[in-house]
């Protein structure tokens, strides 16, 4: 009997096997493709057209310096910076004074103004009427109606308001006996008590501005105000016969947001379980 026992706690646990294939599987769907890139962005022209799916004996890492310099990586880059960093500048702080009103019920109709955020969140983009404003307000080509493309987005107020309704109210009674305005409590207490929310907005609207392709397609006929994404398309025009030099051109265009996710992801996950205990 005893011997049964310890056979029987010494089974194998057929679903914790299987989970952990089903997550190794998973990982292979998603790491696969950025180790592919990695193995073709380090091969020489000759090794990639002798074999485009072996894996690399040369580590050839001058395929990251041509494409640095034939790709004019330096000014799309800088371009795509400054639309990243200014937009996401301002949407967050305008996110966050607006969320706060709402999460507390300090507006009227603060319920229906929060579903319209979640209903905007399935509604296709404006294109057109969007278009039209643009060129209506004469900033068509221009890099400030292309940030103010990217100031809106319903995704970031909804998870601002799920994370504040998680503060106490008892800090804005006391806010108020101690004669703290509002915009100073919004700035001094609430924004430094949301950074796990604040730096998921962050990084969603960051990537999406980062990796966004069809807006500058749009908006943007001059080559000096290119983002890389569009820079990475003319590159892919000129040398596209080049695949290293592609692959590598497009592991640099993925390495800011990486690492900018990589600094942030404990918050991340933080701000996302914590939005998600209120509704």
């Amino acid at each position: 009997m005893k011997n049964a026992k310890e056979s029987n706690g010494k089974s194998i646990k057929w679903g914790l096997v299987a989970s952990y294939i089903f997550l190794f599987l998973l990982v292979l769907a998603y790491l696969g493709p950025l180790l592919m890139l990695v193995n073709t962005a380090l091969k020489t022209m000759p090794e990639f057209m002798k074999n485009a799916t072996g894996i690399t004996t040369s580590f050839n890492f001058s395929n990251f310096a041509d494409a640095w310099e034939k790709a004019n990586f330096p000014q799309y880059i800088w371009n795509s910076i400054i639309y990243t960093f200014t937009a996401t500048f301002i949407y967050v702080i305008t996110a966050v004074f607006v969320a706060f009103p709402i999460s507390r019920k300090y507006v009227k109709f603060s319920t229906p103004l929060l579903t319209l955020f979640v209903i905007a969140l399935f509604l296709p983009p404006a294109l057109i009427p969007q278009f039209r404003l643009i060129l209506g307000l004469g900033l068509y080509n221009n890099p400030i109606g292309y940030i103010m493309l990217f100031l809106v987005n319903p995704i970031g107020i909804i998870i601002l308001v799920n994370y504040i309704k998680t503060l106490p109210l008892e800090l804005d009674e006391a806010a108020a006996l101690e004669g703290c305005g509002y915009l100073r409590f919004v700035w001094s207490i609430v924004l430094p008590l949301i950074r796990p929310a604040v730096a998921t907005v962050v990084v969603l609207h960051a990537i999406g501005i980062w990796n966004e392709i069809i807006a500058p397609t749009i908006y943007l006929t001059n080559k000096d105000y290119y983002p890389i994404t569009r820079g990475l398309i003319v590159f892919q025009g000129v040398y596209g016969s080049n695949w290293p030099t592609l692959a590598a051109a497009v592991l640099m265009l993925t390495f800011p947001m990486l690492v900018l996710f990589l600094v942030l992801q404990r918050q991340i996950v933080s701000g996302l379980t914590a939005g998600a205990v209120k509704g």
